[in-house]
């Protein structure tokens, strides 16, 4: 993602060097064996994280999300501006009591050529091939993390070839934007159930691109889809390049190192090992590398924040008056200058990030150092203990956060210890309620505001549901559940806002930032575009 992380070491291996670079020559010779002359509609990149899955019903994590986008389609997509477009279906129609979605399809999308499809090699998507998909995700059996997009759906059917209908529990206003995940994508019965557990590695879709080679670590290349069905505003056919080609080399250094030679054409995010190569202190590229590559950041759905666990029998944690001297006693506008190199919106907002209606500025907490010492003296005086101390459970890639914020506290008052535990120990732990302070994020699963207030409502307690602080008020509780049944669009904001400020008043969490997507491009790099969930989309990208 669009997070800083600890550097594993300050020196470029040599054995990793000659890896990363048999590795590209041997993905450039894959992709170009039979044609040389349209080297230069290859783009290129690298995943510093394994892909797990090439099956859109297991498109959890951002690796195998990137990869599954070129290969599969949904019913509809989000454009840049995260408005809900068509896709596969052309259009819809939503009933007066926003419970039945009708959706029409084109008629002319085919799945990738493979020779089960019989003569033809290939055929039409139909309505019942929805069908299939979304049962797919719902069988028990097939153990899709992302079956919970349909949680809130009562049924679904092929009224015709052409015509797929969705039929709700209760209204929800977000569908559509749920409906824009991979998970939702349309995949080919005949071909899934062929392949079984290997269609992960055998993917037929509908995408701009198609599966050409998967070594799986080293390298995957995927070729132009020459049947796709989408075309620009002038009526050419996407995508634009002939191929796409994805290393996997682990090391963040050393895949910047790749873009800087000129060997790779993208780099997301910005990573400690080369922030201060590639930009100043104030965020703007460095006269190196000015001619030759392209930044482009804006908003991310991403807020990153500590977590307090509301159960906790720490007196410290109990606090109110503790929970909020930490959130005043710490510069977040100074730990992003230093820390991020300006990238990134210090949050003094609420838990919902800045790009979401729901934002508000003004219900959070800025820098108020001796605020919060009054109110650390407050809390000593109150509870007679004379040195108040927390532990933060954190990973090695947030380290330097929790240390500034350690700096920070301590001048206040507080003595702060840092735990430091492997991702996978952390993202259990603090599922089962064994952490009572620990630094998370929490990206976006579609656009909407009630995404990030589902972390607060009582009915979705850790292990079961996302609430990992364990955090209960009726109030909220009884707001969150009234949003459902609101469907003006400015009227559900306003109580958006108010849920948020809610749970601000009461202190659960401590934001540190909204990050930002940053992403640096080739110069000969054009129409890739950004947007404020990170999807890389790669069918309107050339390369000159």
């Amino acid at each position: 993602m669009n997070n800083i992380l600890k550097p594993e070491s300050s020196k470029y291996s040599f054995s990793m060097m000659i890896l990363s670079v048999f590795a590209v020559l041997l993905l450039v010779s894959c992709v170009n064996e039979s044609n040389s002359d349209k080297k230069h509609l290859v783009f290129k990149y690298n995943e510093h994280k394994n892909i797990g899955s090439l099956d859109p019903a297991f498109a959890k994590d951002n690796a195998d999300i990137w990869a599954i986008n070129q290969l599969f389609n949904g019913l509809v997509q989000m454009d840049e501006n995260l408005n809900v477009q068509p896709c596969i279906a052309t259009d819809w129609t939503i009933s007066e009591d926003a419970l039945t979605y009708s959706f029409t399809l084109r008629n002319d999308v085919q799945f990738h050529n493979h020779e089960l499809f019989g003569t033809d090699s290939t055929r039409i998507v139909k309505a019942s091939d929805f069908v299939y998909s979304f049962n797919r995700l719902l069988d028990k059996k097939i153990a899709s993390p992302g079956s919970w997009t349909l949680n809130k759906v009562e049924d679904f059917k092929a009224v015709n070839d052409t015509l797929f209908q969705i039929r709700l529990k209760q209204a929800f206003p977000a569908f559509l934007g749920l409906l824009t995940m991979k998970y939702c994508s349309v995949v080919p019965k005949e071909i899934v159930e062929h392949y079984s557990t290997d269609f992960r590695s055998h993917p037929i879709g509908t995408g701009p691109f198609k599966l050409k080679r998967w070594e799986e670590n080293l390298k995957l290349v995927f070729r132009k889809n020459n049947f796709y069905f989408e075309t620009d505003s002038k009526g050419e056919q996407l995508p634009y390049l002939e191929a796409v080609a994805i290393t996997f080399l682990p090391d963040k250094q050393s895949e910047f190192l790749q873009f800087a030679q000129g060997n790779i054409d993208f780099v997301s995010g910005l990573d400690a090992s080369y922030k201060d190569e590639i930009l100043t202190a104030s965020g703007n590229l460095r006269p190196l590398y000015e001619n030759d590559v392209n930044m482009i950041r804006g908003p991310y759905l991403n807020t990153e924040y500590l977590a307090f666990f509301m159960e906790s029998d720490l007196p410290e944690l109990q606090s109110d008056i503790l929970r909020k001297a930490i959130n005043y006693g710490f510069d977040r506008q100074k730990m992003m200058t230093y820390l991020r190199n300006g990238i990134g919106i210090p949050a003094n907002g609420g838990f919902i990030p800045k790009g979401l209606p729901g934002y508000d500025d003004s219900i959070g907490f800025s820098f108020q150092p001796e605020k919060a010492k009054q109110l650390v003296q407050q809390f000593k005086t109150e509870t007679g203990i004379a040195s108040p101390e927390i532990t933060i459970t954190t990973t090695s890639n947030y380290l330097s956060f929790c240390e500034y914020i350690q700096r920070e506290l301590q001048k206040i008052g507080i003595v702060v210890n840092i735990d430091v535990i492997p991702p996978a120990t952390l993202k259990d732990a603090k599922a089962n309620g064994k952490l009572d302070m620990f630094r998370a994020s929490w990206v976006a699963d579609y656009p909407d505001a009630e995404n990030y207030l589902s972390l607060y409502y009582s009915k979705n307690f850790a292990p079961n549901g996302p609430n990992y602080t364990h955090f209960k008020s009726e109030l909220f509780d009884q707001w969150y559940e009234d949003a459902f049944t609101i469907t003006d669009t400015k009227e559900r904001e306003l109580l958006y806002t108010k849920m948020d400020s809610l749970v601000m008043a009461k202190t659960p969490v401590v934001p540190l930032f909204y990050d930002e997507v940053v992403r640096f491009t080739r110069k000969s790099v054009s129409g890739l575009g950004i947007n404020p969930i990170n999807l890389l989309d790669l069918k309107r990208v050339k390369k000159n």
